[in-house]
């Protein structure tokens, strides 16, 4: 025990070792923050995916020196001897952001600032607990530093600015952490590094210790094994790129930093509608107002699109009916300015890169494709669709999101070698709870970063597979597969695909898309300023039976229960779930929710009571359920009460249109003749 002990004091004070050649110990590793790469063990490929798994790797470096100090040739930092274009070419790393890539020509890298060097590895030989060499060349000479990739133990998980639009400068920031230490920490303090107006975005200058610090527990203690955090109040940041500096101490005094690079950018839940913009007789459908009013009616606040003829520039069209902007945004001073920038979800334009069953776009080229935005105030998000490789592509872009759709539509795991229904395969659809897998993945490929998910709406253009006859989701394989997104913490949804012709040949998914959207809203809050805290595969007689997945925030929690329980129709080709079956669901609490004021299961007809009892942090929840459960565990009065406030505001909102084709055949005879 003695020993361990001492190992694990070494680990604490020594992760990395520092040494200089040639030159005096000018720049200095701060930290050394790294993510492994992880994989699904549930998915099925049709090609094995590659066993060996690299991370995700970011190398804080200061200059300590008392000049500033300019880096050297074309290739100014090798590791391990070789230039990170040789890594590429070797296969070795996946991409890179480090000084030759940069597109400034010439940094001056002044006194006690700071640059981040990233890169995202392939081989096992720059994987965890693998220790390396990164020489710099500099104007006064040149530096090696050795140093290590140690598996972490305690981490960012999530870090979320918060803000109304896009363009609100965040004035506050919620961190989770997790530790697994070994031992209990103390939270010391937080500071952001930001760069110097006017200068170099990979040039970062400490700022005053962030003082308005409030820990989820109130005392600021983090227990070994547990989850927590804190809530920080600022000065107004910048919209830019920054760096997040968490200092922890142990029981014996030693401290100890955590980092995060990553863009300064509110985090707003959308929902887009995907490519709603579509021809309709020579007219473009976002100028008929039958369909915006039902997309408004749905809570739709975004689309696939960038500025619109006839939409976005009609002043009073766009104003009543208004959608965020969500492509290339290109030429970036027509999108990044204070009139548009508050209607702006986020960049996105380079399809599905990674997409294995086609030709795979190399992550450096994407990383490049993306980095005229990285000194604008616009977000970059990338499609990911593969999980068998969507790691080498982790880090890329500020906002990662992907798209799987699990029955009718082209996908890249192999449906027929899921042996979940008795051993009998499927080629018509995948199992429904594999969402939630890759919903994991991501997220943990890219933490502290916050993902989104396109989930599989009414699409008119998907073919059936025998013998299955209708080619979109059914009302409950639509609602499972948004819910096991949601349930695993994503903070964007975009349904593909809302287009004027989908949602009429398939109207029976207006209404379950709606209350999905109406739910959102009413948890929404919570999924922002929350991390995902816990999940846990439940069976029964060997045979899936509930998904129990949480998120946690520092106001409130959500508790979900997914059935997984449902049975494939090999008639119909079609996933059923019972009408409602009972449930008894164990939750654990994290420590700030042990003593709830409020728990209440919520949807889209509103709140309601929840037969539940507590013993100690666990959490026991009986209830019927159809689909999904959602419970709220409120850590003051009041939740309830705001939660039922904003249904009424939705409700309204929907009644104020007038406008319900869902429930009013005669409103979608209005849609279905704008089609003749």
């Amino acid at each position: 025990m003695k020993h361990a002990v001492s190992i694990l004091l070494v680990q604490w004070f020594l992760l990395l070792n520092v040494t200089a050649t040639g030159a005096s110990s000018i720049i200095q590793l701060e930290g050394v923050t790294v993510t492994p790469h992880v994989q699904s063990e549930n998915m099925q490929w049709r090609r094995p995916p590659d066993p060996e798994l690299g991370a995700r790797v970011e190398l804080f470096l200061v200059n300590r020196g008392d000049a500033a100090v300019r880096l050297q040739g074309e290739s100014p930092v090798t590791f391990d001897g070789r230039t990170p274009e040789q890594l590429i070419g070797d296969k070795v790393w996946a991409w890179h952001a480090t000084p030759s890539s940069w597109r400034e020509s010439s940094v001056q890298w002044t006194p006690h600032t700071m640059t981040v060097l990233t890169f995202n590895t392939l081989r096992e030989a720059w994987g965890v607990d693998t220790a390396h060499v990164l020489s710099i060349d500099h104007s006064k000479g040149n530096q090696r530093l050795s140093f290590t990739l140690p598996r972490p133990d305690l981490w960012l998980s999530s870090v979320t600015f918060s803000g109304d639009t896009l363009a609100s400068r965040p004035t506050e920031f919620v961190v989770h952490m997790v530790n697994h230490s070994g031992q209990s920490l103390s939270i010391q303090g937080c500071h952001v590094w930001l760069p110097n107006p006017g200068q170099s975005i990979h040039l970062f200058r400490r700022s005053p210790e962030v003082l308005n610090l409030q820990s989820f527990t109130g005392d600021r203690l983090l227990p070994s094994g547990e989850h927590g955090g804190f809530v920080a109040r600022c000065t107004p940041l910048p919209l830019t790129y920054g760096v997040i500096e968490v200092i922890v101490a142990s029981q014996t005094g030693a401290r100890r930093s955590l980092w995060a690079h990553l863009r300064i950018k509110p985090e707003v839940f959308d929902i887009s509608g995907g490519w709603v913009a579509s021809d309709i007789n020579g007219r473009n459908s976002l100028t008929l107002v039958p369909y915006l009013k039902m997309l408004q009616g749905m809570h739709i606040n975004t689309a696939h699109m960038g500025h619109l003829p006839g939409y976005t520039d009609n002043k009073e069209l766009y104003a009543q009916y208004p959608l965020k902007l969500f492509n290339k945004l290109d030429p970036v001073d027509q999108f990044d300015n204070e009139a548009v920038l508050p209607r702006v979800h986020a960049v996105e334009f380079l399809g599905e890169p990674q997409y294995g069953g086609g030709r795979p776009v190399p992550p450096q080229t994407v990383w490049e494709a993306l980095a005229p935005y990285q000194t604008t105030r616009l977000p970059t998000t990338v499609t990911h669709s593969e999980e068998r490789l969507w790691r080498n592509y982790a880090g890329l872009s500020d906002y990662p999101h992907y798209d799987a759709y699990r029955v009718c539509a082209p996908a890249a795991d192999n449906w027929s070698g899921y042996e979940r229904w008795d051993g009998q395969s499927l080629r018509w659809g995948a199992p429904l709870e594999t969402i939630g897998d890759m919903t994991r993945s991501l997220r943990e490929l890219n933490r502290p970063r916050a993902i989104a998910y396109w989930s599989q709406g009414a699409h008119a253009g998907w073919s059936a597979r025998r013998p299955r006859t209708r080619s979109s989701p059914t009302p409950d394989e639509l609602r499972t597969q948004a819910y096991h997104a949601l349930a695993n913490r994503i903070t964007s949804l975009y349904w593909f695909n809302l287009s004027h012709k989908s949602l009429l040949k398939f109207p029976d998914l207006i209404g379950p898309i709606t209350h999905v959207n109406r739910e959102i809203r009413l948890m929404d809050q919570i999924l922002l300023h929350g991390d995902a805290y816990e999940y846990r595969r439940v069976l029964c007689e060997g045979q899936p039976d509930w998904d129990l997945s949480s998120v946690v925030a520092p106001e409130a929690g959500l508790f979900f229960a997914n059935d997984v329980a449902y049975a494939a129709d090999m008639n119909e080709g079609v996933f059923r779930f019972e009408t409602a079956r009972q449930g008894e669901f164990t939750f654990h609490l994290p420590s700030w929710l042990a003593s709830p004021a409020e728990v209440f299961r919520v949807d889209a007809k509103g709140t309601q009571d929840v037969d539940y009892t507590l013993n100690g942090r666990t959490l026991v929840i009986r209830d019927n359920v159809h689909v999904v459960g959602t419970y709220m565990v409120a850590r003051e009065s009041g939740v309830r009460a705001r939660t039922r406030q904003r249904l009424a505001e939705l409700l309204e909102t929907e009644q104020r249109l007038g406008f319900d084709p869902d429930n009013h055949q005669s409103n979608r005879e209005t849609l279905e003749g704008l089609l003749k």
